[in-house]
């Protein structure tokens, strides 16, 4: 995979003029362009085809939370539009998972289309240890749960999972070479690490053993975002 390709690009922005403007000056740089609630909830489901009209792949990122036949059903629409990938909370449980898988395999062989890969969203990389222990009620170190969900993840039929950088060498370990991995809380270091908690570098993220990166205002924000997005890309060739 080029380095290029490992980047997804938050398009969290809440205009369909400025989406579709960062797709036409990044689809060069950049592998996927990720639209997240912000965009969807403005403008609307059409903004897929609408980026790849223009030679992009889309990331739907909603992470999808409901009962099990709900979420099988949002899955098969989301295929259908020829998402790349989307993603569902493991915190949903491995029936919920099972169903959005299944609901994936049957679009692709009834429409015959190409896959889309479903995503687990682990533990979101803006709470911190303390936030997960004393306002989720959750015991333990973040890690241990993030590998515990992304090994049910796996074993329900999901793709891969969505995690912090820093858990994603335990995730590789125990999930194997062919596991998606996709971390967001990635940032470079000449970026302001804003809402993030659990952060790293481009280049830690992937010698960490990460796929995908999710990297959004260090390129968006800039005053030039196509050299934002070189500069990183260039790390990462580094």
């Amino acid at each position: 995979m080029q380095a290029k390709e490992r980047i997804i690009l938050a398009l969290d922005v809440d205009s369909e003029e400025k989406a579709l403007s960062l797709v036409e000056m990044l689809h060069p740089h950049v592998g996927l362009f990720k639209v997240g609630m912000q965009l969807f909830n403005s403008v609307g489901p059409d903004i897929i085809h609408r980026i790849h009209d223009r030679g992009g792949e889309v990331f739907l990122d909603l992470k999808f939370h409901d009962i099990p036949n709900t979420v099988g059903a949002v899955s098969r629409v989301v295929a259908g539009m020829g998402c790349m990938m989307f993603n569902v909370h493991c915190a949903g449980g491995r029936e919920m998972m099972e169903a959005a898988a299944g609901a994936v395999r049957e679009a692709a062989v009834k429409l015959g289309i190409s896959r889309s890969r479903v995503l687990g969203v682990t533990v979101l990389t803006s709470l911190s240890q303390s936030q997960f222990n004393a306002e989720l009620g959750i015991p333990g170190a973040i890690r241990d749960t993030v590998v515990r969900w992304a090994v049910m993840a796996q074993d329900s039929g999901l793709d891969g999972v969505v995690a912090s950088p820093h858990e994603v060498r335990a995730i590789r370990e125990r999930c194997g070479p062919d596991f998606l991995i996709v971390t967001p809380g990635v940032r470079p270091t000449w970026a302001d690490t804003q809402d993030q908690k659990r952060v790293t570098t481009p280049r830690e993220a992937v010698e960490f053993g990460a796929d995908y990166l999710v990297i959004g205002r260090p390129i968006t924000a800039s005053p030039d975002p196509v050299a934002a997005a070189q500069k990183i890309t260039a790390e990462l060739e580094d």
